[in-house]
């Protein structure tokens, strides 16, 4: 379906070889919304991959969520097309949230990116998404599907894309000083999920109530901004310091 079985390795700035066709379904899947029947589906595939792992086929799919499987054929083409949407519709849960790009301030960033944090913390640590990339590493490893390349293209770099124009934007605006918009993302990225993704995956049983998440988002957002503070965010915080300061006398 996506060319051959034999995975290119080779990386390039966070980006694998050979995924052109799987990008190219991605934004032909991302065009057209989904009904809610199809996600019913869909969080029926996430229930099953908690339960059963990488084993599922079509069967157990259209047997779990009461639909046939010529509707699923109809709807994703085969099992790597539903494995796809089940990615994509995980990973849709992950945004920045809204602003103006052309009112964009200091606090419009923090909130931005603390809701980006906040929102991808809470969905890698579910259990659905612990099972999917337990069985995306699983599958690459014994080169039995794309599976780990549709994680990989619909999860970490769609998420990436997502992100990037808000960073760009605060670039533009005097509030991120950075050279490269993709480092600037892994950096933040690596600074939100440190190392709590693989030590879940490893069978950590780590407490994540949101409020220990919307901390470490809050965290890590300030680090961020802390090293690739722009000019006018510098002048932002120092006014709104002395603002409170007066207001505090």
């Amino acid at each position: 379906m996506f060319g051959s079985k034999t995975m290119n390795r080779t990386v390039t700035y966070g980006t694998v070889l050979g995924m052109s066709q799987i990008a190219e379904k991605t934004r032909a899947a991302e065009s057209e919304p989904l009904t809610e029947r199809q996600e019913a589906v869909l969080d029926a595939v996430l229930a099953l991959m908690v339960e059963q792992g990488g084993s599922l086929t079509m069967n157990d799919i259209a047997r779990r969520a009461s639909c046939s499987k010529e509707t699923l054929y109809k709807w994703f083409g085969d099992r790597d097309g539903v494995l796809t949407a089940t990615v994509q519709w995980q990973a849709s849960r992950v945004r920045a949230g809204n602003y103006d790009v052309q009112h964009l301030d200091i606090a419009t960033l923090r909130e931005s990116l603390e809701n980006f944090a906040r929102n991808w913390l809470t969905v890698i640590s579910s259990a659905t998404s612990i099972a999917l990339n337990r069985i995306a590493i699983s599958e690459a490893a014994a080169g039995k599907s794309d599976l780990g390349r549709i994680v990989l293209a619909n999860g970490r770099l769609a998420i990436g894309e997502r992100l990037k124009p808000l960073l760009e934007a605060a670039r533009n605006s005097g509030l991120l000083c950075f050279d490269d918009s993709e480092m600037a993302f892994r950096t933040f990225f690596g600074l939100v999920g440190r190392d709590i993704q693989i030590r879940l995956l490893l069978g950590d049983t780590l407490e994540r109530p949101s409020t220990n998440i919307s901390k470490e988002a809050a965290a890590a957002t300030k680090q961020f901004l802390t090293l690739f503070s722009g000019p006018r965010a510098s002048d932002e915080i120092t006014q709104t310091s002395k603002f409170n300061a007066q207001e505090g006398n």
